[in-house]
């Protein structure tokens, strides 16, 4: 996978440039496919994590203009001083790095929740100072992951739709505040947030009595029958509870945009939904509850070049993996016009469809 993998690096750094590279991890598709060719089946457990890993090692150690940072786990919380580390490398601004970084995370796990929890964060820089970001959460209720994409060149805003694609199960609804029609939402959530926080606890605490049957005094016009299932939307998110440290941290720095609020210390999940159900109900201000899915998990074809380590559609053929390395190694020693001949080899494959009662889930 390591030798595979360099070689898919070199031809695409050759042809493309290091932009071209980061440009192809940001799509879900071209990454999805990525991790099938070098051995992985189409819904493998472990094709982010597997494929970053082995990207991240490979850029270690083979100068291509392109570094990792992070990965699984424990790994992502090295982001930070591999990020610095990388910096100094390319002569870049690592303070800056880092915090988009952490912002990235954010968005992911508080601003669009889906009920994913991150685990994976894998974020690539090359020397000119683009960068991509590729994450993962699981939603441990149903056993299934979503990948995150991001792409420097087409984030506008960090908190209006960044993404370059995410790739998944699209879900019924999501709580998504990063959403194009949100702006109204964010502006007035920088408006609440600038209150003492105890009038933002006081009515978070009539919200709930309502649920147990409380009928406020004052009607307010939002009250109605929709207040159940908002309800249970926000439930099955998992708690709404406010985190009054960070909220007054929030108003003492009187925090003037989105991003800088989701990058107080201690603003989580739970918190945004605390204030969104006090958004929605009191001040009728509404998020997104589209689900910003772009590419269910699916490019199944390109499991066909060398099978699958689940045996899906086949097992690994190791003497057709050894074969295929051995014409790549030759392929990157060949110049620009011999290359040519191998794209007349991708027209002939375009066209080609999987056999579809080949697929079946591992």
């Amino acid at each position: 996978m390591r030798k595979l993998a360099g070689l898919v690096l070199k031809l695409l750094v050759d042809e493309y440039g290091t932009k071209g590279v980061l440009e192809r991890l940001a799509d879900p598709v071209w990454f999805q496919a990525l991790n099938n060719l070098i051995g992985m089946d189409w819904d493998s457990s472990g094709s982010t994590t597997v494929t970053t890993g082995i990207l991240k090692d490979v850029l270690l150690k083979e100068d291509f203009g392109v570094s990792a940072a992070g990965g699984k786990g424990a790994k992502s919380r090295e982001t930070p001083y591999e990020l610095r580390e990388i910096s100094k490398k390319y002569e870049l601004d690592a303070e800056s790095y880092i915090k988009t970084s952490k912002l990235v995370a954010k968005v992911d796990t508080v601003a669009l929740q889906t009920g994913y929890q991150l685990y994976h964060h894998t974020f690539f820089v090359d020397r000119e100072g683009r960068w991509t970001v590729v994450q993962q959460g699981m939603n441990p209720n149903i056993k299934m992951a979503r990948r995150y994409h991001w792409f420097s060149e087409n984030v506008e805003s960090f908190t209006v739709e960044p993404h370059k694609g995410i790739s998944g199960i699209k879900e019924e609804y999501a709580l998504n505040t990063v959403s194009r029609d949100a702006k109204e939402y964010q502006k007035t959530l920088l408006d609440i947030v600038s209150e003492d926080v105890r009038k933002i606890e006081r009515e978070l605490e009539t919200l709930k009595a309502m649920t147990k049957g409380y009928k406020p005094l004052i009607y307010y016009k939002p009250y109605d029958k929709r207040e159940v299932t908002l309800f249970r939307r926000y439930e099955s998110l998992g708690k709404a509870e406010l985190n009054k440290r960070a909220l007054t941290l929030a108003r003492e720095l009187s925090v003037s945009n989105y991003d800088e609020l989701l990058l107080i210390q201690g603003l989580g999940p739970s918190t945004l939904r605390a204030l969104s159900l006090v958004l929605e109900l009191v001040y009728d201000v509404h998020p997104s509850w589209k689900d910003p899915v772009t590419h269910p998990p699916d490019p199944f074809k390109f499991t066909y070049a060398v099978g699958g380590k689940d045996g899906v559609p086949f097992p690994v053929e190791r003497a057709t993996y050894d074969e295929l390395i051995s014409f790549m190694e030759t392929l990157v020693e060949k110049n620009k016009n011999e290359k040519v001949l191998v794209r007349q080899v991708t027209k002939i494959s375009r066209g080609w469809k999987f056999p579809k009662e080949e697929k079946k889930a591992t």
